[in-house]
């Protein structure tokens, strides 16, 4: 973990502004490039106008993710044209040259060197040697200028070890992400995430605990454990661990309130981990599942490692352990070859499951993946199509077990207060929740539910 003081390497750029998108494994990133830049003695703006560099930190799953990375360089290029704009993240490992072909773009770093970003912004070369690989250096297109950006990158399959992403002691949101885990060693034929990421490196437990200990110390009441492949934490050590080894050891050297899981593939799932979260009121009872598709065939093709029978047998189980768990999945349309008869066959199967919520995509070819060389491509009309009827049946589902909860107490973790006389929360399981009255951020309650709104529940404090 960075603790070095690093004021000195601050001779021209004093404050910096940083956007992320994508994944819980992107923010975590995110909170590390600040941890970086804070050392050298830069301040966060609070918006790209105050600040000198504009860090976008880029996801690259769709291609819609690509196109809102570039329209978001594209709105702070014009909108502040004297800011310097480093572009990193998985787009950036992707296609660097494509995005230093944009038009305002000083930088382009790799998630190869993400962790050097600090000495590349402030000029001064890192300590490691061979630490900047630049692949290529492109004109603007603005002679007068004489501007080229910098591209670092390199081969992120090189990496074998996950560095400790350090933390903020005072991170500006209640539920701070802490990735254990990177990188993908699947090779689902639809998915780029590999080939940006790199293979599954692990965090060491004594570090994992370390920086457990700093939230613990800055007053944090729950923390999201998050990574690229989270079940798959602990396969790349000489000794290898399971992931519900990492999960009991936080419970015994650690004292944080709550903590959550961020996404965990289904044949991870195991019984171990199943009854730890049953049996401990630390481990909040959320269980994100990623499925894509309800069809075999379609499974099949995606080289996804499960069964539909498979994994609606890891689902009953968590249902039948923990009766009010919040269990949601990632769910994909339009995948090649996918039917009217498949796609029915897919809702059919989400619809007998007990979800609790749904994050629907419509699949994108990605550049290099075998799914975009694949014929019979869905009509993209078709599949948004699909996407609505998804999203419908989620809706359901939700409002449904919404309901389950009105005059009942649950336990939540505010986030912030609002205008209009309440204060927003979470609940331990996973619902938006609306708490009468203005109460301090980051405490766990108990709130009676009250009614059911629009998106989440209502309610107050017991003692109200």
């Amino acid at each position: 973990m960075e603790s070095t003081s690093y004021s000195r390497y601050d001779s021209t750029v004093r404050a910096y502004y940083i956007e992320n998108f994508g994944c819980r494994a992107a923010q975590a990133d995110g909170s590390a490039i600040e941890r970086q830049l804070a050392n050298r003695g830069m301040r966060r703006a609070s918006a790209p106008d105050d600040a000198e560099v504009v860090v976008l930190n880029t996801c690259t799953v769709t291609s819609a993710a690509d196109q809102d990375a570039r329209s978001a360089i594209r709105r702070v290029h014009r909108a502040y044209p004297e800011a310097r704009i480093l572009v990193t993240g998985c787009y950036a490992q992707r296609a660097p040259e494509e995005i230093s072909a944009l038009d305002g773009v000083t930088w382009v770093v790799g998630n190869s060197h993400k962790k050097h970003i600090g000495d590349i912004i402030s000029g001064f070369p890192s300590t490691e040697s061979n630490a900047f690989v630049p692949l290529a250096t492109l004109n603007h297109g603005l002679p007068a200028a004489n501007f080229a950006a910098q591209i670092y990158a390199s081969d992120i399959f090189a990496h074998t070890e996950l560095h400790s992403a350090p933390v903020f002691d005072r991170i500006a949101r209640t539920r701070p992400n802490l990735k254990v885990q990177d990188g993908c060693d699947n090779r689902c034929s639809f998915c780029v995430i590999p080939y940006v990421r790199g293979h599954s490196r692990s965090l060491p437990l004594p570090e994992i605990l370390r920086e457990i200990e700093v939230l613990e110390a800055a007053g944090y009441r729950e923390i999201v454990i998050s990574g690229i492949n989270l079940g798959r934490w602990g396969r790349d050590f000489e000794a290898p661990k399971r992931f519900v080894d990492l999960l009991e050891t936080i419970l015994k050297g650690t004292s944080i309130a709550k903590f959550r899981l961020s996404s965990v593939e289904p044949m991870d799932w195991t019984d171990d981990l199943v009854q730890l979260m049953k049996s401990s009121p630390r481990i909040a009872q959320h269980a994100h599942i990623p499925l894509q598709s309800g069809s075999d065939r379609i499974l099949r093709k995606m080289h996804r490692k499960y069964r539909p029978w498979h994994y609606a047998e890891k689902v009953e189980r968590i249902r039948s352990a923990m009766p009010d768990a919040a269990i949601g999945a990632d769910v994909m349309v339009g995948f090649p070859g996918e039917t009217d008869e498949l796609f029915e066959e897919s809702r059919s199967f989400i619809q007998q499951l007990p979800f609790t919520y749904l994050h629907v995509f419509t699949y994108s070819p990605r550049p290099g993946t075998a799914a975009a060389e694949m014929s019979e491509q869905v009509l993209i009309p078709i599949a948004r199509e699909r996407n609505r009827i998804l999203r419908e049946l989620e809706g359901e589902k939700n409002l449904a077990f919404r309901r389950t909860f009105l005059g009942k107490t649950v336990e939540a973790i505010t986030l912030k207060q609002s205008q209009e006389g309440v204060t927003e929360a979470l609940t331990d399981n996973f619902l938006k929740l609306q708490i009468r009255g203005q109460h301090e951020a980051n405490q766990w309650m108990l709130v009676c539910v009250e009614a059911v709104s629009e998106m989440g529940l209502m309610g107050g404090h017991p003692s109200t």
